[in-house]
């Protein structure tokens, strides 16, 4: 196990609560409030979401991503359906079959497309693979904003998603683990992003961008969100003292927060993939349109970096994945940037 005090770039859920949110925490330990959601915490930032989305949806709270994507999944299919999604989609690679458990069994179908997004040729090519009581019907399309290798969904491709979806009777999830860096980056407005563009249900992400521990789902079409709060009461997901969820969203939403964090991260994936992008032995695998950045190294750059006791994680196709978070700071990602350079000039 390591521990350590100075700044990583392994994931942004290395991160710390951010100040705003640690506030709120604190404002809403004073007292007593009632229990399961009943507390004006939950009412207000509720009501915040749906000022902030331009329309009544149906919001729910839960612990964590993987309990959103899940539910939010299982809401829309039955159990003999199917759902479309990138075969780099985080609900395929790192869920350890969550979405398919709390779905009684909706099996996932993969697709492929050029940096990790969906394209509606190949939503398209699965959709109308099979259409014979054999096989498990297609139900829902699942895109990830923004996605594992950190590209962005333009709005327009999502609006030609929408298409598809309408054309074979799909509804639209959309993973919004990093929502926030992804609608910064577009510089949109978030209803522009989810139920203009045809979003069904989203998984809003909280702790990637200063939360504690917390995410919301969002219904834009609310009969989808029929009897959900039994899903999350059954799997386990109700918070009895769910202020200290609710709290920590109004810390994060109120002033433009979430939007100020967001965009620090995106700004700091940018700087350092501009510094280390075209030397010798580091090769950028994706366009950076996020907080993250995806380099692969010459093996000895890689385990380099690691003797300088750095964190990051291998990812795919031989790419190593550094994740910006709200905190972090240019002193310390000049630190990286300048050992990557150090150990390019030795290499030589």
């Amino acid at each position: 196990m390591q521990h350590f005090n100075e700044e990583q770039f392994g994931s942004d859920n290395y991160s710390g609560i951010c100040p705003e949110v640690l506030q709120s925490l604190i404002d809403a330990n004073n007292g007593s409030a009632p229990a399961y959601g009943n507390d004006v915490y939950t009412h207000e930032v509720s009501n915040k979401i749906r000022e902030i989305f331009e329309c009544d949806c149906e919001v729910f709270f839960v612990f964590n991503g993987t309990a959103a994507n899940s539910l939010s999944l299982a809401s829309m299919c039955q159990s003999y359906h199917s759902v479309i999604c990138h075969e780099l989609a985080h609900v395929e690679t790192d869920e350890c079959g969550a979405p398919e458990f709390a779905s009684n069994g909706s099996k996932l179908l993969l697709a492929g497309g050029e940096n990790g997004k969906l394209n509606p040729t190949s939503i398209e090519e699965i959709a109308t693979k099979r259409d014979d009581i054999h096989y498990p019907k297609p139900k829902v399309i699942s895109i990830t904003q923004s996605n594992e290798v950190g590209v962005v969904y333009t709005l327009e491709e999502i609006k030609a998603i929408k298409k598809v979806a309408t054309r074979r009777n799909l509804k639209i999830h959309m993973d919004g683990a990093r929502f926030a860096n992804a609608l910064v980056s577009l510089g949109c407005s978030p209803a522009d992003m989810t139920w203009r563009a045809g979003v069904d249900v989203l998984s809003f992400g909280g702790t990637k961008n200063g939360m504690a521990f917390g995410e919301a789902v969002v219904f834009f079409n609310k009969a989808l969100a029929e009897d959900f709060e039994y899903r999350v009461k059954q799997a386990g997901q109700l918070a009895s003292k769910m202020r200290f969820i609710s709290a920590q969203w109004l810390g994060l939403l109120n002033d433009g927060v979430w939007l100020k964090n967001a965009k620090h991260a995106n700004a700091m994936a940018s700087y350092f993939s501009t510094k280390v992008e075209g030397l010798d032995g580091v090769t950028l695998m994706f366009p950076v349109e996020a907080n993250e950045v995806f380099l692969k190294f010459k093996p000895e750059i890689e385990v380099e970096l690691k003797k300088k006791g750095w964190i990051f994680h291998a990812f795919i196709g031989g790419s190593n994945r550094f994740v910006f978070s709200w905190n972090s700071t240019q002193q310390r990602v000049d630190e990286l940037i300048n050992d990557i350079m150090e150990i390019v000039k030795w290499q030589k």
